[in-house]
């Protein structure tokens, strides 16, 4: 899959939106890409997180877990480790940081792959990955369904993406002119700022 196909999927689906956004990093937009959406159809789905482990197959070997954070890369982790034929598990936060929960625990030197589903700012990120690493884990990459920084977030960790795309976010207080007098909308989940 091209990372033309990719984002295809989130176009065909309606997820690839314009408008004026403000994302969970606090910044604003005029793109956003509603990966809630995609993960509706779960043909849809599983292509791209049939892609995604192809990708990180050709770059990763020995691969002991997936790891995601919740709420919105579970689907798109579970897909992945599905295909990479791996065990999957998740972060949740607790007091504002992730953590894993539930029974899950990583072995001392484990080989993880941390699976996101979009990628703006990296914050989300990299607090998987530091969570990965406090439970012991050795994080070997990070992937992701599309890299809307396109290569420029840091993450700590090397990245592979599915797809990029250069999307501009602004300040609140330095937004470009088409976006001035147009109602922001808050679609993210994480109500919570860098």
């Amino acid at each position: 899959m091209t990372k033309f196909d990719a984002l295809k999927e989130f176009e065909d689906a309606g997820a690839l939106m314009k408008g004026h956004f403000i994302l969970s990093s606090g910044l604003h937009s005029d793109t956003y890409l509603n990966k809630s959406i995609v993960s509706m159809y779960p043909d849809r789905a599983e292509r791209l997180c049939r892609a995604l482990a192809e990708k990180i197959m050709g770059e990763v070997k020995d691969i002991d877990y997936v790891v995601s954070p919740a709420m919105g890369a579970i689907i798109y982790g579970y897909e992945t480790a599905r295909h990479l034929k791996v065990p999957f598990m998740f972060l949740e936060r607790v007091d504002g940081e992730f953590q894993l929960r539930r029974g899950f625990s990583i072995e001392k030197g484990a080989r993880v792959v941390v699976v996101e589903d979009i990628v703006s700012t990296g914050l989300s990120a990299r607090e998987a990955i530091l969570a990965v690493k406090k439970a012991g884990g050795d994080v070997l990459a990070l992937g992701c369904l599309v890299d809307r920084s396109a290569g420029a977030a840091d993450i700590g960790a090397p990245v592979i993406p599915l797809a990029e795309i250069k999307v501009e976010a602004w300040e609140p207080d330095n937004l470009p002119a088409h976006l001035k007098g147009v109602p922001a909308v808050k679609p993210g989940s994480r109500g919570i700022s860098q």
